[in-house]
């Protein structure tokens, strides 16, 4: 049996920022999520956002790529809202990753677990809320710029 302590934050929103994640659905969405995650044996998940994006703090084991376990999320809930609540839902493409050290995750998880708070007070960190081009490749940069 491997050793491993990979932390990953994930973000990702919905399409065009629209706010879907209301309150009629997001605490059922959110078991969903986290009932996914433990399909594919994620040990540690902690999850919070607001109506238009979603934070995911998760212990992602070297098995699943940060790519397939996203995908999984997102496409598995996707489907689960439109049958679930009957109406349509679809997340933007893409998303946001970033690894996180051991010592950092108490941190992270509040911010994930606070999200409503730090949108309602202004205090979230931007780098995390915003999307950005530096990770772009050359394609997708020309596409945003046309």
């Amino acid at each position: 049996m491997a050793h491993w302590r990979l932390f990953y934050h994930f973000i990702w929103t919905t399409k065009n920022r629209a706010l879907l994640l209301t309150a009629d659905i997001e605490q059922n969405v959110y078991r969903f999520l986290h009932a996914e995650a433990n399909k594919m044996y994620v040990p540690f998940f902690v999850m919070g956002g607001t109506e238009d994006h979603v934070h995911v703090l998760a212990a992602v084991r070297p098995a699943i790529s940060p790519a397939e376990f996203v995908k999984q999320l997102k496409g598995s809930s996707s489907r689960f809202i439109g049958l679930e609540f009957k109406r349509p839902f679809q997340w933007q493409e893409g998303y946001g990753v970033f690894s996180v050290s051991e010592q950092d995750v108490p941190r992270v998880a509040a911010y994930v677990r606070g999200q409503k708070k730090h949108h309602a007070e202004a205090t979230v960190i931007g780098e995390w809320e915003e999307s950005s081009n530096w990770n772009l490749g050359p394609q997708e940069r020309k596409r945003r710029q046309a």
